[in-house]
């Protein structure tokens, strides 16, 4: 079959022709309808990333959806090795994964998972979002960052207001129904900006999946005991922060990642996106790539495209 491998360790993946997965017991194997493309794939194909490591030659793609014999449609998140999505046919645990609604496009179905559970989870769970709380979603401009901008709606906010750096994104967040946006870069005072945006009094929660100065800049406009969620290092892996910073107000930082939020947890979460995005509540920017495009889609997403990288076989 052909599939987009991985030779080596930091290497970019190559089409291909891969061998065919055979079932073992307790084994299915689907044909892969669409598969997302996340910085997380880079991450793990680096050979450095702690929670998930493949020996190459590996099919890359983590997350997917695929058809199973009965023709219903499965979303996914964990292939048989060496398998994975970026293929025509992937291996997959039988019975695994979450079945999607009828009539919900593949291509926004995948949007759902590795991005869309972190949006959703951080917010509901990690953050606890009350009814009426203000939020500030940093990054909005990226998928995850979309995906939260409607999940606060979904969940209650009161405020919601969207900070990025892409004036092109931030006019998305609007029409996605942010009721302020900030733009990051080129605002000469971004906390100030920031403020202003939240009405005045600050936010109660902050999904941060950029780290580094952005989150520097946010703190100075948390309302006291906000719930800062951090799930992400796209503007920097550190930032230093003053005591002060964290004391005064004073803030929660709050760490998320998929891989501990619980299996449960992740799929009465999926299930909830699923029927809010069938609804169509949830709307995702999506491009739709080849196999033949991985390569170069690979390089553009470790520079944030802005968009979901969709590969559809």
């Amino acid at each position: 079959m052909r599939a987009a491998i991985l030779h080596a360790h930091g290497a970019i993946p190559e089409l291909g022709e891969f061998r065919d997965p055979e079932p073992a017991e307790g084994d299915e194997v689907v044909e892969i309808v669409a598969a997302g493309m996340n910085p997380v794939d880079i991450r793990i194909a680096g050979g450095q990333f702690a929670l998930e490591r493949h020996e190459p030659p590996y099919v890359v793609g983590k997350e997917g959806i695929g058809r199973r014999e009965d023709g219903s449609l499965v979303y996914f998140e964990y292939s048989r090795e060496p398998f994975g999505a970026f293929a025509e046919r992937d291996l997959l645990a039988a019975g695994s994964g979450y079945t999607l609604p009828d009539g919900l496009d593949p291509a926004l179905a995948v949007c759902l998972g590795v991005s869309g559970l972190a949006a959703w989870l951080s917010l509901e769970w990690r953050a606890g979002l009350q009814q009426g709380e203000t939020v500030v979603v940093l990054g909005a401009s990226g998928v995850v960052g979309q995906i939260g901008v409607q999940a606060a709606q979904l969940l209650g906010a009161g405020r919601v207001v969207a900070a990025a750096r892409s004036a092109e994104g931030l006019e998305r967040a609007r029409r996605l129904g942010a009721d302020e946006v900030v733009e990051l870069e080129g605002t000469d005072d971004v906390t100030g900006a920031l403020r202003a945006a939240s009405g005045g009094a600050g936010y109660d929660v902050m999904l941060d999946p950029l780290w580094g100065e952005p989150l520097k800049a946010a703190l100075g406009a948390a309302a006291p005991f906000a719930r800062i969620v951090a799930l992400g290092q796209s503007a920097g892996a550190e930032a230093s922060l003053a005591s002060a910073a964290i004391r005064s107000t004073p803030v929660d930082v709050r760490g998320y990642t998929n891989y501990t939020a619980g299996e449960e947890r992740k799929a009465a979460a999926y299930e909830r996106l699923a029927q809010h995005a069938a609804a169509g509540e949830i709307a995702v920017e999506i491009e739709r790539i080849g196999l033949d495009d991985v390569p170069d889609a690979w390089q553009r997403q470790g520079a944030s495209p802005g968009r979901k990288l969709v590969v559809v076989p």
